[in-house]
Order: C-alpha cells, then sequence, then structure tokens
C-alpha cells in the first residue's frame, strides 16, 4: 500500500480521526491538505494543530462553502470524508446544527466531486450507530438500518447519500461503519467522542467511572490507529469501490469488565453503576459487535491493537499531557 505523492485532502482533518490519518499520510510521502472549520470545539484548536506534521497544508474552511472548496476537490486524488458534527446529546439538543454539520456538509463534498472532479475517489468514514438496536450479532452489512437518535438519523443519510451518488452519478465511494473508536487524542472533557474518552476524562480526574444500566451491555472497539489503517487500505483497494464494510474489534467485552480493565491502570480509580438519564434511556443500542469479515476479506484488514493494550496507551498519553482535558 502505497500512498508516496498521492494528492490527498481530509475534510475534517483536524478532529480525532482525522488528524491521525493526516500524519499518517504524511509520513508516507503524500501530498496532504486539511481542510477543518473547527466550528464544534474551537478550544482544541491548538491541540489539533500541535499534532499536525509540518509538511500539511491546513486550511480553516467550511465544506459547504461550495467555491472555496472547488480548487480542492479539483486538485486532489482521494478525498477522506471525515467531516461532521460529533455527539448524541449534542444532536437531540441542536437538531438543525447536526444537520448541517453531518448532512449538509456531505451533501456539499458529493455535489462539488460530480460536478469538478468526478474521478476522485472517496472514502466517507460512518457509523454503526446508524444500525440503531442489533437484531442479530454480530451485525454485517446487510443488516437493516434503523437510526434510534438525531445523530444517527443524519449519519445514515450521509450514508445512502454517498452510495446512491456512487450508484446514479457513478462516483468512486467507499463507505467504513465505524465502531466504538478511542485511542489519543480523542475527546475527554465529555462524551463527543464516545463513552469512553468520559470514562478516561473521570479517571485523570480521580472521579468514578459511570456505567449506565447494569452493565452488562457488550460492545466491540478500534483502537484509532487500526481505524485509520481500514481507511487507507479502503482509499488504496480498487475493489472497494461502491462498497461498504464494518469495523469491528476482535474482542467483545461487557460494559462493567471494560471499566474493571481501565481501573486496573490508575490507581485507586472506580466505577459506579448508575440509572439511565431519561433523555439516554430511549437511544440506549444494547449489545453491538460487528462482523468485520468483508473488510478482512476484500481489504485485508484486521484490528491489530488489543483492548488492554491500546487502554494502556490512551492513558498513558493523556497522564503525561499538562492540558490534557482540553483535548
Amino acid at each position: 500500500m502505497s500512498y508516496h505523492q498521492a494528492r490527498i485532502l481530509i475534510a475534517g482533518g483536524l478532529g480525532f480521526i482525522g488528524s491521525r490519518l493526516a500524519n499518517r499520510l504524511s509520513r508516507a510521502g503524500a501530498q496532504v491538505t486539511v481542510v477543518d472549520n473547527l466550528w464544534q470545539d474551537k478550544n482544541s484548536f491548538m491541540e489539533s494543530v500541535s499534532r499536525m506534521e509540518a509538511r500539511i497544508d491546513l486550511h480553516l474552511v467550511d465544506v459547504r462553502n461550495h467555491p472555496a472548496m472547488t480548487d480542492f476537490i479539483k486538485s486532489h486524488d482521494i478525498l477522506f470524508n471525515l467531516a461532521g458534527a460529533a455527539g448524541h446529546m449534542h444532536s437531540i439538543r441542536n437538531p438543525r446544527q447536526d444537520l448541517a454539520g453531518n448532512v449538509s456538509s456531505a451533501l456539499s463534498l458529493l455535489e462539488n466531486c460530480r460536478r469538478h472532479n468526478p474521478g476522485i475517489t472517496i472514502v466517507y468514514a460512518s457509523t454503526r450507530q446508524i444500525y440503531g438496536k442489533p437484531r442479530y450479532l454480530p451485525v454485517n452489512e446487510e443488516h437493516p438500518i434503523d437510526p434510534l437518535d438525531i445523530h444517527s438519523i443524519h449519519k445514515a443519510t450521509a450514508d445512502f447519500y454517498h452510495r446512491r451518488y456512487h450508484e446514479i452519478h457513478h462516483l468512486d465511494c467507499r463507505v467504513l461503519r465505524l465502531t466504538n473508536t478511542y485511542g489519543p487524542g480523542m475527546a475527554v472533557k465529555d462524551d463527543r467522542h464516545g463513552f469512553i474518552g468520559a470514562w478516561i476524562g473521570s479517571l485523570l480526574e480521580s472521579s468514578p467511572i459511570r456505567i449506565f444500566g447494569n452493565g452488562a451491555q457488550r460492545r466491540d472497539f478500534n483502537h484509532v490507529d487500526d481505524c485509520v489503517e481500514a481507511l487507507l487500505l479502503a482509499g488504496q483497494t480498487p475493489s472497494a469501490r461502491g462498497r461498504i464494510y464494518n469495523l469491528g474489534g476482535q474482542e467483545q467485552i461487557a460494559l462493567k469488565e471494560l471499566a474493571e480493565m481501565m481501573i486496573l491502570l490508575i490507581d485507586g480509580a472506580s466505577y459506579q453503576l448508575i440509572p439511565y438519564p431519561p433523555k439516554r434511556q430511549p437511544i440506549e443500542t444494547g449489545d453491538y459487535f460487528g462482523d468485520f469479515s468483508r473488510a478482512t476479506r476484500e481489504l485485508h484488514w484486521s484490528p491489530a491493537i488489543g483492548l488492554r493494550d491500546g487502554l494502556f496507551d490512551t492513558l498513558h498519553y493523556y497522564q503525561n499531557r499538562p492540558n490534557r482535558l482540553t483535548a
């Protein structure tokens, strides 16, 4: 897999996964351009920029700004679309902003590609949340789409847009449905990047991890580096054109067991079981773990970083950063 001298555009490239992807591509010798508007978390600007390789071309621009984006679209070979709003509770509080961040942004990028660079390869980062409550396990790509909350509805819509633009306009779109992704660089002052971030924030502040419900619900997880590897493989595999791929973890673990694993890594840490807040109960998916055999078969991808090692890596990262809770 070689990205040497490839012209890469990353929308949302200052985010948790996007910044990691940008640095990986830059080190591989790609010509990397990052566009991001940082509308969701202005305070993370310096933290995000500090993680960027010096050779990356960075532009603060909203991807919905069609004229501003046209030159970027025209001059690149591959677009990794990681632009979007994050956070399920945020989407409930501000659905219009989530609509703009996840649906309008995706549609604008696709239209720009259709009009100005129909030969570009587009890799879209979707989410397992679009499946809703699993009807069977593990969840494969044929599972019905039944999102439970506003954010998941919007992500499902953008997922559909990418697939339909492939079928109708013959754009080269590839869709990855990510599971719970964690690792260095994720938000830990809240659960915007998932509950593991909030749990890490609690541990670093010497507060108990709060687990909603009885903690028996089972989930799977990917370290951010495994997620980046899947994105890279999707962008470089010719047969991935028009395909959908679930990501997933080798380990499925109950949340209570996950909390027990995490508190062993920090002296004096603890957890507590609490009832679901009223607005969270209706959007709880219960057990979820994905069938990623298609990604293994077609992309030759499988997660390489074990959960315990990945959590140790993540906690070590934040324990050694003086501004760790601003990330």
